[in-house]
């Protein structure tokens, strides 16, 4: 009878303590150190912003002990051993090569960059430097993720015939103002779409072949997009975002001996069902909790810098690079561009 492998990842407690600096104390940041005060020995130990008050609010908040005016100000701090950039995706680029360029090794938020070009320089600046480097690309390091990859490690599905995905969130017109301005990149695709597509991308290797269709915002960011793509084995992917309603965010991967199942927020702590070719549900994983699931990519960052690591194994910065370049590929058969990119 199949079963599920039990999951890899350790508990993110167990992982040694590092001093991290936040740039750009938004949304992300207040979530992410959240779960990383709660769930880790790592702690926040300066934040940066262009407004001192609002670094000064965050600080306070969350007992940080240094907040700055300025990201140069933060990344120039020696106490603190990483910097996780936090900022608008059409800001990564800049503030990572920053970051980079003081000598501190950068966690990224997802979607890494703007497009593949700055990508490629920012990997290019870490790897130059011998610093660590990781995007945050955070569904990647939880422990049911881990169990999917087992899963297709060990042949528990057979063959992998298709895989499916969707994100929807309800977002625009009157979600943040950022997600429907091309200045900031915004749109569907950097926030939302990134998810299912590094989903298949796990389960299906290198695309090759993406096929894009998709509705653009009156400002022209996507505002929904549906994509097909194909691995090296010839299994297709159904992959969707928008971020004009709310769809039950699901995933599976379906194979000649049996599929996995996620239902709804499958990017998130979540539970794995493995079901039979008879549709019947043989065996399930739950996850050991819930909720701060943002501490697993941060335990494992802290691990990597711990052991001299400069890249994750969990996600390979050329794998980063190679999803960014399929970004670039449905936004130009969407034809969507975003202002001073070259």
């Amino acid at each position: 009878m199949i079963s599920l492998p039990p999951t890899r990842v350790p508990d993110s407690q167990d992982a040694p303590a590092i001093r991290w600096g936040v740039l750009a104390p938004g949304g992300i940041a207040r979530d992410w150190t959240a779960a990383l005060h709660a769930t880790t020995a790592s702690r926040v130990h300066a934040v940066g912003s262009r407004s001192l008050e609002r670094a000064q609010a965050f600080a306070a908040d969350f007992g940080v002990e240094r907040s700055y005016g300025s990201y140069e100000d933060l990344v120039a701090d020696d106490g603190i051993d990483a910097v996780y950039v936090a900022s608008p995706h059409s800001e990564h680029h800049d503030h990572a090569l920053l970051a980079l360029g003081a000598g501190k090794p950068v966690l990224v938020e997802k979607a890494f960059t703007r497009n593949a070009a700055e990508a490629a320089a920012v990997i290019e600046a870490a790897r130059s430097r011998g610093l660590l480097l990781v995007e945050a690309m955070w569904t990647r390091f939880l422990p049911h993720i881990d169990v999917v990859r087992r899963c297709l490690e060990d042949g528990v599905l057979g063959e992998i015939v298709a895989v499916e995905a969707d994100h929807g969130q309800l977002l625009y017109p009157d979600g943040p103002q950022r997600l429907a301005d091309p200045a900031l990149a915004g749109g569907a695709l950097l926030d939302l779409a990134v998810y299912p597509i590094a989903f298949a991308h796990l389960a299906l290797g290198s695309f090759t072949e993406v096929r894009a269709t998709g509705v653009l915002a009156d400002t022209g960011v996507d505002r929904s997009e549906t994509i097909a793509v194909t691995g090296p084995s010839g299994a297709i992917g159904t992959l969707s975002s928008t971020m004009a309603a709310k769809t039950p965010c699901r995933a599976s991967i379906a194979g000649t001996k049996a599929r996995l199942e996620i239902d709804g927020w499958f990017y998130q702590p979540n539970t794995v069902r493995l079901v039979d070719t008879d549709d019947r549900e043989v065996d399930r994983y739950d996850p050991p909790r819930r909720e701060h699931g943002l501490a697993y990519q941060s335990a494992e960052f802290a691990r990597l810098l711990s052991s001299g690591a400069t890249e994750s194994t969990l996600l390979p910065l050329d794998e980063t690079l190679r999803i960014m370049q399929v970004m670039d590929e449905v936004r130009a058969q969407l034809g969507v561009r975003y202002p001073g990119e070259a």
